[in-house]
């Protein structure tokens, strides 16, 4: 696959403080959305194609990790529908019709897709959903206008027999959500593909395909997400690593970031979500963990890890 130049991300806690209204914005606002890629991503946007590939099949690791080290996983994909706002300017008629949409899908895909619907409503009033409660909209959403009309024809679908659960008319109209308590983010980021593509089958025949720029790839409502979709992240025990002074350095190499929370558990995410395949994008976060567990094991014996520390990105 031929790449688009790449610059390094000089700041793994750079944060995107602005959502699309449209897809059409990506156009109309070309500079300054593309000047927020850029930074986030490290990736100039060109004219050349952004290419996608959910063979989960190529992915070599990610059902390995050493679990005295790996806490969990969660792999994310988010879409859009063609001839909808986004969430954020999304009118209460157009979130309906998408609700509704969302139903007739879900209903054609039957025993290929099984599942229960609950609204917002039902998911607010239930103690515990399989870790997946949603109970208040979040500070962001509110000030974005994403949660307008709350809870009105928010809805969430999970899956009977995957790990999986689809919000709708979240922060996108539809985000489909894997997770494992265990390490296993290979088999998370299968049934998120492979359900995925069934999806985007039945919304093909209803005429409402997910929106598909050439040079953008998957657009979603946030400049931090588009190209693929793809947010992945790996809990990950690295105590040693989160303190270690060339971590910025290390993490701009490996293509990850990284956020620390206590007793040195970590989750490590992919840096960009464009630029790159699903599976190269994958296949990068598994071999930056894989690394960082290594160099934690070195620390914990008091060795050196500047051997290990890749030369380039």
């Amino acid at each position: 696959m031929k790449q688009p130049v790449r610059r390094g991300v000089a700041d793994y806690n750079v944060s995107v403080g602005c959502v699309a209204g449209d897809a059409q914005s990506y156009v109309l606002f070309c500079d300054f959305f593309d000047r927020i890629i850029e930074a986030y991503h490290g990736y100039k946007v060109t004219s050349s194609r952004q290419e996608s590939d959910f063979n989960y099949n190529i992915l070599k690791g990610g059902d390995d990790f050493d679990p005295a080290y790996v806490a969990g996983c969660k792999v994310c994909v988010s879409r859009s529908l063609d001839d909808f706002s986004f969430p954020t300017h999304c009118s209460r008629g157009e979130r309906r019709q998408l609700l509704a949409l969302a139903k007739k899908a879900f209903c054609q895909l039957g025993e290929q897709f099984p599942g229960q619907l609950y609204s917002m409503e039902e998911v607010s009033q239930r103690k515990q959903d399989n870790g997946f409660l949603l109970k208040v909209p979040s500070e962001f959403q509110m000030r974005t206008g994403m949660a307008r009309d709350w809870p009105d024809s928010r809805a969430v679908w999970v899956s009977t027999h995957d790990n999986l659960v689809v919000w709708i008319n979240i922060e996108d109209h539809l985000q489909f959500v894997s997770k494992q308590d265990d390490s296993n983010i290979k088999k998370a980021f299968e049934t998120v593909c492979t359900q995925l593509q069934r999806v985007e089958a039945v919304y093909r025949t209803l005429r409402h395909s997910f929106i598909w720029k050439e040079h953008l790839g998957w657009v979603v409502s946030s400049p931090a997400e588009v190209g693929t979709g793809l947010k992945a992240s790996i809990r990950v025990k690295l105590p040693n690593m989160a303190q270690h002074r060339l971590l910025e350095n290390i993490l701009e190499r490996l293509r990850v970031r990284m956020d620390t929370q206590s007793s040195g558990v970590c989750t490590v995410t992919n840096a960009q979500t464009i630029g790159f395949t699903e599976v190269e994008l994958m296949q990068l976060l598994v071999d930056g963990v894989k690394m960082l567990i290594t160099m934690e094991k070195k620390l914990e014996a008091s060795a050196s890890i500047d051997h290990l520390i890749p030369a380039q990105k």
